[in-house]
């Protein structure tokens, strides 16, 4: 890797650091400075502006993140609804990277920035959509190969799910505590099981 995409690869990480911790808008410029060590010139350099920066993050940091953590536990699966739950026991009891008291990065570039910026719309939407497509292909091949209900609706659940967690995820948030993720895996498990 050159030196000037070590450079901006670490502009990127340790702004999305500051960012889950802090905030999208309460981070500012002169705190990644700070935090990456490099100089203005070099941050604006890589990034004409801190929403270039933030839409970076989303497209280059998160989404490759997400589609090893949250898609493909769910492709070639012969259970796709107990895949579905320990996808989400996973993330949300196991995951070291995810902390409860942050929530869930996409979820909170989406509440702070989906109003104001189309841009980040786009992109949330995108890596939003990845993962309910995923989530109704699953649930498509259990059709299929007879382990769930033929008449079942793959796209409710797969919304029931998204939506789902990011609830549960802001409420953990709220809270400080995991003990809200497992009223939701227990809620969750039910409705999982009406399909079978």
């Amino acid at each position: 890797m050159k030196k000037s995409e070590a450079t901006r690869l670490n502009i990127l990480q340790k702004a999305f650091e500051l960012i889950y911790v802090k905030g999208y808008q309460t981070t500012s410029v002169d705190e990644i400075i700070a935090t990456t060590q490099v100089t203005k010139g070099a941050f604006y350099y890589h990034f004409k502006t801190k929403d270039e920066m933030g839409l970076a993050i989303i497209n280059e940091l998160l989404i490759n993140n997400f589609k090893s953590t949250f898609i493909e536990p769910l492709k070639n699966s012969d259970h796709p609804l107990e895949s579905i739950y320990q996808l989400m026991y996973g993330i949300l009891m196991e995951n070291d990277f995810l902390k409860v008291e942050y929530g869930c990065p996409a979820s909170n570039f989406t509440q702070e920035m989906a109003p104001w910026n189309i841009e980040f719309t786009k992109a949330l939407n995108n890596l939003s959509a990845q993962w309910e497509n995923a989530i109704i292909q699953c649930i498509e091949t259990g059709k299929k190969n007879g382990s769930i209900k033929t008449d079942t609706d793959a796209k409710e659940i797969a919304v029931f799910v998204i939506s789902g967690y990011w609830g549960v995820r802001n409420l953990g948030k709220l809270e400080n505590s995991k003990s809200v993720y497992l009223i939701y895996l227990k809620g969750l498990k039910a409705y999982l099981n009406c399909f079978q």
